[in-house]
C-alpha cells in the first residue's frame, strides 16, 4: 500500500466472536478460537504492509462477569494462543506486548505472557499490543493512585502533574496514541478501550463480525482513514 497518510497505530475492538459462533450453531469457545486465528492473520498482514503498531482489546476487566465456563475457555485459549503465536511471530519479526493487569491471571498464564513478551522483544516489525484484563477507567485509576503516591512521598510536586506525566503512568507509556480505532460487529461504542489515548483517534464501526474480518477489510479501513480530515482541534 502507498505510505502516504498511512495510520501508524491502529486499535481494534475485536467484537463478534460469540455471535459468529451462535450464527453457525457452534460452541462459543470456537468463536473465540476463530477470532484468535483472525488476529494472527491480520497481524501478519499489518506487518507486511508496514503498520507500525496494532493494539487489540482481547479481554476486558468487565469480561470476568461472563460465565465461568466461557472465562475458563478464554484463559485456556489465551495460554495456548500466546505460546503458539510467539513462535510464529518471532520468525516473522513481530513484537508481542501485553497491556493490562496480569496479576489476576493464573500463574501459568502469567508465565506464558512473560515468555511471549521476552521471546519477541528484540524484533523490529509490527508491535502487537494485546490488552488483557484491561479497562480504560481501571488504567486511569491506577495511574492516579501511582501519581498520588509519588506526590505524597515527595518524588514529584503537585504542579508537575500534566498530560505527559499522566500518559507516562499508563500501560501505554512510550506508545503513540492510536490514529484509528476499528470496532467490528456493528456496535458503536468504545467500551472503555484506550479512553485517554483515543481523544483524537479516528473511529470506524463495521458490521462485520471479527472472525470474518479480512485483510481486505483492513485495506478498506485504512482507505477510509485516509479520507478523514484530521484537524486535532485546530
Amino acid at each position: 500500500m502507498e505510505a502516504n497518510n498511512m495510520p501508524k497505530h491502529i486499535g481494534f475492538i475485536m467484537d463478534g466472536n460469540r455471535r459468529w459462533a451462535k450464527s453457525k450453531m457452534l460452541p462459543v469457545k470456537l468463536g473465540h478460537k476463530q477470532g484468535a486465528e483472525t488476529l494472527k492473520k491480520i497481524t501478519r498482514y499489518a506487518n507486511k504492509i508496514g503498520i507500525e503498531i496494532l493494539t487489540v482489546f482481547a479481554f476486558s476487566t468487565e469480561n470476568w462477569k461472563r460465565s465461568e465456563e466461557e472465562v475458563n475457555a478464554l484463559m485456556s485459549l489465551l495460554e495456548n494462543y500466546l505460546d503458539d503465536f510467539a513462535k510464529e511471530a518471532d520468525t516473522e519479526n513481530i513484537v508481542i506486548r501485553v497491556l493490562g493487569n496480569i496479576s489476576e491471571f493464573s500463574e501459568s498464564l502469567q508465565e506464558s505472557i512473560k515468555r511471549t513478551v521476552k521471546r519477541t522483544e528484540t524484533n523490529t516489525g509490527t508491535i502487537l499490543n494485546i490488552c488483557l484484563n484491561y479497562g480504560g477507567r481501571d488504567e486511569i485509576t491506577r495511574a492516579v493512585k501511582d501519581i498520588a503516591s509519588e506526590v505524597k512521598s515527595g518524588k514529584i510536586d503537585l504542579n508537575e502533574i500534566n498530560e505527559e506525566l499522566i500518559s507516562n503512568h499508563l500501560y501505554t507509556k512510550n506508545i503513540p496514541d492510536p490514529d484509528l480505532i476499528v470496532r467490528t460487529s456493528g456496535e458503536m461504542r468504545l467500551s472503555g478501550f484506550l479512553i485517554w489515548q483515543s481523544v483524537y483517534s479516528e473511529v470506524l464501526f463495521l458490521e462485520k463480525l471479527w472472525p470474518d474480518f479480512s485483510p481486505e477489510d483492513l485495506d478498506f479501513a485504512i482507505e477510509e482513514y485516509k479520507k478523514r480530515n484530521k484537524r486535532y482541534g485546530a
